[in-house]
């Protein structure tokens, strides 16, 4: 491989932030008067869309209640971040720090919004070392349709087999397939192996710290 961008998902990639989802989804939930949803059927939805999330979760809702959902998880969720702090997780920072040294371009690719995403990532102590941000905000279609990776291609000049798609759901390793570039699960996150060989990942990492060797070898994990 050639590799000379990497694209990162954030939430259960680059930061721990199951707990605040989880925490937030579950206190939406019970204030709007929900049936309750477990911790782990909420996990499963991290990585989708805000307004996805919660068609999936209650599949027959209506539309007017997924906007009050969506406003209120943002609102709550807000109000959970001066109390449970989201962190890096372990090798992340170093990992980052090693690859921009090494002059690869970085850059996020989410389902959360774009402002969400550098505060989250400035407060993480790892903004210095990301070059681009797509948001929920700045495509039409989210993961796993490709757009937030071809507009990322478009934006920092790179082509599809230049770059390396890294997450921990299915939905990151589908949009990086989608736009042709390769890809790298991550099994630290809210996705299994089972899940990310299933979506076609072309290598799976357990470490963070094992990225380092992703871009220049040439057989998949």
């Amino acid at each position: 491989m050639n590799i000379k961008l990497i694209i990162f998902d954030f939430d259960g990639t680059l930061g721990d932030t199951r707990r605040n989802i989880v925490t937030t989804m579950q206190m939406v939930i019970k204030e709007l008067q929900l049936s309750e949803r477990s911790e782990a059927e909420c996990a499963s939805t991290i990585g989708l869309p805000l307004a996805e999330c919660f068609r999936t979760l209650f599949p027959d809702i209506q539309e007017e209640l997924i906007l009050r959902c969506a406003e209120t998880y943002r609102r709550i969720f807000n109000e959970n971040l001066q109390k449970i702090k989201p962190v890096a997780f372990p090798g992340v920072v170093k990992t980052l720090k090693t690859l921009k040294e090494q002059d690869f371009a970085l850059t996020i690719a989410s389902s959360r919004s774009r402002k969400s995403l550098t505060e989250l990532t400035r407060d993480m102590g790892i903004a210095d070392y990301i070059s681009y941000f797509i948001g929920a905000d700045d495509v039409k279609e989210a993961k796993p349709k490709p757009e937030p990776v071809l507009k990322t291609l478009a934006a920092m000049q790179y082509d599809a087999y230049e770059t390396l798609v890294v997450g921990d759901m299915a939905v990151d390793i589908l949009m990086g397939a989608n736009a042709g570039t390769k890809t790298c699960g991550v099994t630290w996150g809210n996705g299994t192996r089972e899940e990310l060989k299933e979506a076609g990942a072309d290598y799976i990492i357990d470490r963070m710290e094992d990225l380092l060797g992703v871009p220049t070898t040439s057989e998949s994990q």
